[in-house]
């Protein structure tokens, strides 16, 4: 049942960790969803997916969502499966992106059960994904694009505006007023030079502020990512080896084949074959040429990611490459090796020193990637323990993420503080240690929300 309570705000996802983002808005008798994300990392987040939604899907009036990753979108189509049956407003860019990875991420939810089935691993029988690739093409006919900065409608005495948020194609900030009150959704902002997207828009005055704080508590090395690429590539190339990168289907496999273009077209590193090995990474680098609006490239530059990289679709032309060996680049997803075809790379190469393995951003608790860059020298691949010999860079550089001082610098563009700001989406670490400095360096009110916290707008805790 709806409450006829004075708004409100429920965090139902991203506390005490960096995914899961679910944002409710409650005024009278509407409800709005800012954000619809799936949980990763440690199973006991994760199994945050698998219990009921905290109040009943058909109960939701609308769904805004912030841009295309999974920890902001991923459950959407299993809240439509359990009755949602409003709208899914984002922006154009965003709606484009879903159309590929939700039914993706439904198709690996399935692999996933199959796989547990076969090891007997699940506590369902047969195991269950969390939804299917059939549920995630059904969820898309909820979706309603929409422009930025173009006021929104969302429900009784309730409106939204998607603004600029940089860090990947259709990425927003969300600003919505409600009651007479106005509330600022961060979603994840991008960085103020990052070389695809252009920055974050400057933060409007707002009563409640909610930001993430993925790098909260880190700040991007000095050092040029690029160059640091550039030298990898140079090194295991000398040796014949096979320079594996875990990238993010959206937006990093964009940056990644910018730069590497960039170091080939300048002889600094050798001419030695690249392939982009994600279909979907193949057809998000399309999108991204539909919307010159919001990015910095140009299309001389497009022309040159696309002559660089040889585009593998196919599962067959993905096991040519293991057994092509080296040298060579292979750029695939998942970034934090959770998933995808970069895992069946890894089995491939490895075992062998001469080869590398390159992470090109966060690494979340719980996750393959995580282990892999606090040192572990095996990874549990589908069943299987496979040793790790091959050199491990992780190259924080390439982040689409403000880190912590670059998200101060945005929250300085502010006309007047926030009566409160929710430090979300981070690690527990992340969340305090941003918490910290704003109090430190702006005297605004801040601190980190409990999960399921609900807080009235008039008064915020």
């Amino acid at each position: 049942m709806k409450s006829n309570h004075p708004a409100r705000l429920r965090f139902f996802g991203a506390t005490d960790t960096v995914t899961g983002s679910r944002y409710l808005l409650e005024s009278r008798d509407t409800r709005i969803l800012v954000d619809c994300g799936l949980f990763q990392g440690y199973k006991r987040i994760r199994d945050r997916n698998r219990i009921p939604f905290p109040v009943a899907p058909g109960s939701i009036d609308a769904v805004l969502l912030t841009h295309a990753h999974l920890d902001h979108t991923g459950y959407v189509p299993a809240l439509v499966r359990d009755g949602f049956t409003g709208p899914v407003y984002a922006t154009h860019g965003t709606s484009e992106l879903c159309k590929l990875l939700l039914p993706d991420s439904g198709h690996l939810q399935e692999e996933e059960a199959r796989y547990a089935d076969h090891r007997g691993s699940s506590v369902h029988v047969p195991a269950l994904p969390v939804y299917t690739a059939a549920d995630a093409v059904r969820s898309l006919n909820s979706f309603e694009p929409r422009d930025f900065d173009a006021p929104l409608e969302v429900g009784d005495g309730i409106e939204a505006t998607f603004l600029p948020a940089g860090h990947i194609l259709g990425a927003a900030q969300i600003h919505i007023n409600v009651d007479g009150h106005s509330i600022h959704f961060t979603g994840d902002l991008g960085r103020a030079d990052d070389p695809l997207m252009f920055p974050p828009r400057e933060l409007e005055a707002a009563d409640i502020l909610v930001t993430e704080s993925t790098y909260g508590n880190r700040r991007h090395p000095d050092q040029d990512a690029a160059a640091e690429l550039g030298a990898v590539v140079s090194r295991v190339a000398k040796r014949g080896g096979v320079v594996m990168i875990a990238a993010f289907a959206v937006g990093r496999a964009e940056t990644l084949m910018l730069h590497l273009s960039r170091l080939r077209r300048k002889h600094l590193i050798p001419d030695i074959p690249i392939y982009l090995n994600s279909p979907m990474a193949i057809d998000a680098s399309y999108m991204y040429r539909q919307h010159p609006d919001e990015h910095r490239l140009l299309v001389d530059e497009f022309e040159d990611m696309y002559k660089l990289a040889t585009m593998s679709r196919t599962a067959d032309d993905s096991k040519l490459l293991n057994l092509r060996g080296g040298p060579m680049v292979i750029i695939s997803a998942s970034g934090m090796l959770t998933g995808g075809r970069i895992l069946h790379h890894l089995e491939a190469y490895g075992p062998d020193p001469k080869n590398a393995i390159i992470l090109s951003g966060f690494q979340a608790g719980g996750t393959r990637g995580a282990d892999l860059a606090a040192g572990a020298k095996e990874l549990r691949i589908y069943g299987q323990d496979v040793p790790i010999q091959a050199e491990v860079v992780q190259i924080e550089g390439f982040s689409a993420h403000a880190d912590a001082d670059e998200i101060i610098r945005w929250m300085h563009t502010a006309d007047e503080a926030p009566h409160m700001t929710y430090i979300t989406h981070g690690e527990p670490e992340a969340s305090d240690a941003l918490r910290r400095r704003i109090k430190r360096e702006l005297g605004w009110n801040a601190r980190v929300p409990e999960y399921l916290e609900s807080v009235p707008l008039d008064k915020p805790l």
